[in-house]
């Protein structure tokens, strides 16, 4: 419709709302009141109520088999999708635990002798407030690695085409990539002067935004700042590329279109009245 309509509402949690997934038919979300729930799209109706957190549920993925949330209890959990069981936690951040990745284990027929054998696991990979990254083996709950070497907390993650290559952005104002499977620190990208809030990696290029009202854009095998989209007035929330723009949301309440190569500032879309926190584009 021109306008958009109301087609149902989702009631019941007792909290705000931090996360929202959709899974096929259904409608997975994750609240301060320490629950993740699934709903049916159709009839509104929850169908399932994951309790196990113990404080704030922060973040949230879903692999269609299982769900995976962080929690300011830190911890990271896994849910199986259909029943809401919990079936594995993760512990050892020392803080709250913030974004996930889960890497799905390579093809078994794939033969790479240089690359250590965890590929053949799945890998869950954590940021936290306690200024690391950690990885997990799924199957045991077990960590793998962590990452020092932030000083402050992780907020945000991205894994290079590969999954072997970890980025990670921090309150401490830089961005760090990562030998995932050994944890050692490749590089250091300076630049930023705020925290790094958002990040997106595609092919061989780093997008990030930050508390400085500043996106920008990175290679990522030598560290170098390519390009800096300006003219924010507040923080850059959320960045996200398509077809040669980049998109920002910004706590000024306006989106933005960038030209990825040349950062001009091609559009400007105002009319939300407070801080934009999340966007998706669709094709």
């Amino acid at each position: 419709t021109e306008q958009c309509e109301c087609i149902g509402v989702l009631r019941g949690h007792t909290d705000y709302i931090n996360c929202i997934l959709i899974e096929d038919c259904y409608v997975l979300t994750g609240s301060a009141d320490k629950t993740v729930r699934k709903w049916d799209v159709g009839t509104c109706e929850c169908l399932i109520i994951c309790v196990g957190h113990s404080s704030v549920i922060y973040r949230m993925i879903c692999t269609g088999d299982f769900i995976f949330t962080s929690s300011y209890d830190r911890t990271a959990r896994a849910w199986d999708f259909d029943t809401g069981e919990c079936v594995r936690v993760f512990r050892g951040h020392k803080r709250g635990v913030y974004p996930l990745i889960f890497i799905p284990a390579e093809d078994e027929d794939e033969d790479d002798i240089d690359f250590d054998l965890d590929s053949s696991k799945d890998i869950l990979v954590t940021g936290s407030a306690d200024f690391t990254a950690r990885t997990w083996n799924f199957e045991t709950g077990q960590q793998l690695k962590v990452m020092k070497g932030h000083s402050g907390a992780v907020t945000c993650m991205s894994v290079d085409p590969g999954g072997r290559v970890l980025f990670t952005g921090s309150t401490d104002f830089t961005i760090r990539s990562w030998n995932m499977m050994k944890g050692s620190n490749l590089k250091v990208f300076e630049g930023h002067q705020g925290s790094v809030i958002c990040m997106t990696v595609v092919n061989k290029i780093i997008y990030t935004g930050s508390s400085d009202h500043t996106g920008r854009a990175w290679v990522a095998e030598f560290g170098d700042n390519t390009r800096t989209y300006k003219g924010h007035k507040h923080t850059v929330s959320v960045i996200k590329i398509y077809d040669g723009m980049v998109l920002t949301a910004c706590g000024d309440a306006k989106v933005r279109v960038f030209d990825a190569k040349t950062g001009v500032l091609k559009r400007t879309m105002a009319g939300h009245t407070s801080t934009v926190t999340s966007m998706q584009v669709f094709t």
